[in-house]
């Protein structure tokens, strides 16, 4: 093992000791290496305990009632709200939206803000490396409002051209929505100076952060973001929850994204009035068990420390590194650990990806193989998949080891 990251600042078995998947053995006598965090985390003991509390104890529907479980509910529902504006520096929990996922966070945004406030001929800004939630609203709301779409490309390195960035800037776009780290290339983009350059030209910002809040610390205050998206499930909270933040005066100038119970505080026949922020955003039973799941992830989270996770993965992916550079003939896509987080795209020569991954799994090895809903940025790079191994706090520099031999076996086989 590399001697340079031998002094880790995380105890790492403690921690693995939390989430009970990483103990199975997936094949007999074939333990678990789990590289696929940048799709979703595994969870902790503390996180499905609050999930089983809360429909063993609390089940019922929240805000309306005023029975003892209704309150109860409401307190944890709110309380995970608190939990979740603290995690990321927001004003207010009042400008933290529960969501179903990123994707629906950028849906929002582009259905509610989008329809309201864009005319046609608009330009608005994105990047060659966004996933396809970020791409795809965009090109459906510049297909109604014939708005115009224009793209930050990516250098051969796997960074974005801020020099574009910056001539792209004069064309006075209505909004920038970028990915603060790639899903693919793992690229960590300088979204404060995105943001104060898309402000100085009157341009809004979108933050897509699925990949970037469960893995760096992330202060929206910092930043100054005017939206920011993420999910819960990448950050070892359940799935079917996710967050929407933004900047106040925006949420309340934005109409809402769905009609329905709770998201009203008076309806006629023929009229509504809305709710306040944030449930104007939040029609219908939320996923209440889940938002107090990411609430319980938080205080994980927290207890650790984000900036403890952020040391403790640069160290690991930079030994990751180190071992699959010295595999010959493979590649791996995206800058060197200075730019990046812990996720791996790689292509080995005559082997498609998803043979990489279906023999890795034999190993009992998971990783991701495929397109990972970046097309544009795969066919920027002039390939159709790639294999990805995503590193998280629970990885251990043996189980890079254990995916370096994998590699070799594949190598093996194909020769």
């Amino acid at each position: 093992m590399n001697p340079k990251i031998e002094t880790i600042s995380l105890d790492v078995q403690r921690v693995r000791a939390d989430f009970p998947t990483l103990a199975r053995e997936v094949h007999p006598g074939v333990p678990l290496v789990y590289l696929d965090s940048t799709a979703t985390s595994q969870k902790p003991e503390a996180v499905m305990q609050a999930l089983d509390q809360m429909y063993r104890l609390h089940t019922a529907n929240i805000h309306r009632g005023i029975h003892t479980l209704a309150e109860e509910a409401t307190a944890a529902y709110e309380a995970a709200r608190q939990r979740v504006a603290a995690f990321i520096n927001a004003p207010s929990p009042r400008q933290v939206v529960f969501t179903r996922n990123t994707t629906e966070s950028i849906n929002l945004v582009a259905y509610s803000w989008g329809r309201r406030f864009t005319q046609p001929g608009d330009v608005i800004i994105l990047t060659e490396m966004e996933h396809h939630s970020n791409l795809v609203p965009w090109q459906m709301l510049a297909a109604e409002r014939d708005l115009r779409l224009e793209f930050i490309p990516v250098d051969p390195d796997g960074l974005l051209d801020l020099a574009v960035y910056r001539q792209l800037l004069a064309l006075e776009p209505l909004l920038v929505a970028f990915s603060h780290m790639s899903n693919v290339l793992g690229t960590i983009n300088p979204a404060k100076e995105m943001v104060r350059l898309a402000h100085e030209a009157g341009a809004l910002t979108l933050i897509d952060g699925a990949q970037s809040v469960p893995h760096i610390p992330v202060d929206v205050q910092n930043l100054e973001a005017d939206f920011l998206a993420f999910s819960g499930h990448k950050m070892c909270g359940p799935s079917g929850v996710g967050v929407l933040y933004g900047r106040k005066d925006l949420l309340e100038a934005m109409p809402p994204f769905l009609g329905g119970g709770d998201m009203i505080k008076r309806v006629e026949l023929r009229s509504f009035k809305t709710n306040s922020l944030p449930h104007k955003f939040e029609a219908g039973t939320p996923a209440i068990a889940e938002a107090v799941g990411l609430g319980a992830a938080v205080d994980y989270m927290q207890n650790i420390g984000m900036q403890t996770v952020a040391q403790y993965e640069h160290q690991i992916g930079s030994y990751a590194l180190e071992r699959l550079e010295e595999i010959p003939g493979l590649r791996v896509f995206g800058p060197s650990m200075d730019h990046k987080g812990s996720v791996f795209s790689f292509t080995l020569p005559g082997v498609h990806a998803h043979d990489v991954a279906q023999i890795l799994d034999q190993k009992g090895i998971a990783v991701r193989a495929g397109h990972h809903c970046a097309m544009p940025l795969h066919d920027r790079f002039g390939i159709p998949a790639t294999a990805r191994a995503s590193f998280y706090l629970y990885n251990t520099m043996e189980e890079v080891d254990r995916l370096v031999d994998g590699i070799y076996e594949v190598k093996r086989i194909f020769a």
